[in-house]
């Protein structure tokens, strides 16, 4: 969330900011609404003053063995008054809240400006495959080998739901647990949350209220199907306030992630390219502000080093303002090359939140002993998701007679060198 403060003071930079990110936005309303508030809580004050000063004159009238009752009469009404008005001052500020927590995180001076296609390519890592001969997609190989199928995962779950099977399974689980290891070994705490979260802790990580019919949500319980573990991790230190010398705090988390992926798509993402469910390893940290930037650096890192082992040729390119995530200040997509398709896709997202998610969960540290508390930054990363990189391993790893290599650090963990 940003802070009402900095609409306040800085309206227009921020209001100029914003529109790079969707140009309907127009923060006149908030400032109104802002005015409003302060304007009730001034007059609150002032009732309140009055109210204060009347009970002592008529602590001292009844003293005295003055009548008093006509200024009791008019403290009466001055309650009534004061209540009405902090009746009105819970609406203005529900209101404000309300408009708050839909609007976008401010982006980066850096991000630059634009929609998908406006992204800036950083780093190029390798060339992509040249077998010489035709690559199959992923999905007509798998279908025959038998290790994918989609039909029969439809029949019980509906459609762009995926099952993998036999040696897809094992390599689905070698990725996770690679995965999962090579992070936790790199210095994250591996965390196992929960799968389901309320209502409360989507807000935080601001799924809610923006995005609520993107997510699965468990109507009877009030719970909702994570659709990625940066929406519980984030919500680890909700209401705390931690030392600068335990931060950063970084953690690593395995979970299925469920998303209802709303609208229709082109054949070129069939198959495990956009499914209602997947499997993520995901990384997050908690930073001090001034560290939060290099910390992206360092989880842009962690996350390519996954791509390295797997000897996978990538990119990363650097989001413009309008493809963001609503919480992210700054966006890096690692993206992997599909040469059964000739195209990247993206296999991890990497953001600084700044102090977004920060404010809506009241997570702080102190910068020091007995400082004021400040609020941290949060940083989120894939490392990885796993549908499409089972996809780029399927593709990219194909042989001419049509199995596939896997990878050599996954193989004792598959139990073979081929599919």
């Amino acid at each position: 969330m940003i802070e009402l403060r900095a609409i306040r003071e800085q309206r227009e930079e921020m209001e100029t900011r914003l529109k790079s990110r969707d140009a309907t936005i127009d923060l006149a309303g908030i400032v109104a609404l802002d005015e409003r508030r302060r304007d009730l809580i001034s007059q609150v004050e002032t009732l309140k003053a009055d109210r204060n000063q009347g009970s002592q004159e008529v602590g001292r009238r009844k003293r005295a063995g003055e009548d008093a009752s006509e200024l009791l009469t008019h403290l009466s009404e001055v309650s009534d008054r004061i209540a009405a008005l902090d009746d009105e001052l819970r609406e203005a500020q529900g209101e404000i809240d309300g408009l708050l927590a839909r609007l976008p995180n401010v982006p980066d001076p850096s991000v630059p400006v634009g929609g998908k296609t406006d992204f800036v390519v950083l780093k190029t890592v390798g060339e992509p495959p040249n077998p010489g001969f035709p690559v199959r997609h992923h999905l007509e190989l798998a279908e025959e080998k038998g290790i994918l199928d989609f039909t029969r995962a439809a029949r019980i779950a509906g459609a762009r739901f995926p099952m993998y099977i036999g040696a897809a399974a094992r390599l689905e689980m070698a990725l996770i647990q690679f995965m999962y290891f090579h992070h936790a070994n790199r210095g994250y705490v591996p965390v196992l949350p929960p799968f389901l979260a309320n209502s409360q802790s989507f807000y935080v990580s601001s799924q809610l209220p923006k995005f609520e019919d993107d997510i699965y949500r468990c109507e009877r319980d009030d719970l909702y199907l994570n659709p990625t573990a940066e929406s519980l991790l984030v919500n680890l230190h909700r209401d705390e306030i931690l030392e600068s010398d335990e931060l950063p705090k970084e953690y690593v988390a395995y979970t299925p992630c469920f998303r209802r992926e709303a609208g229709s798509y082109g054949e070129e993402e069939r198959g495990l390219i956009r499914v209602h469910q997947f499997n993520k390893v995901e990384m997050f940290k908690f930073t001090t502000p001034e560290s939060s930037y290099q910390e992206l650096d360092n989880i842009i890192a962690d996350a390519e080093s996954v791509l390295s082992a797997l000897g996978l040729h990538y990119r990363i390119v650097l989001l413009a303002t309008e493809d963001m995530a609503q919480q992210a200040a700054k966006t890096v997509d690692l993206e992997v090359y599909l040469p059964g398709q000739g195209r990247y896709y993206e296999v991890s997202s990497c953001s600084n939140c700044e102090a977004f998610q920060a404010r809506r969960g009241n997570i702080r540290y102190r910068p020091e002993p007995k400082a004021k508390p400040e609020f941290v930054h949060t940083l989120n990363g894939s490392g990885l998701a796993t549908s499409r990189l089972m996809a780029a391993i399927l593709e990219n790893n194909q042989q001419e007679d049509g199995s596939v290599r896997i990878p050599e650090v996954l193989r004792p963990l598959v139990g073979a060198e081929t599919l």
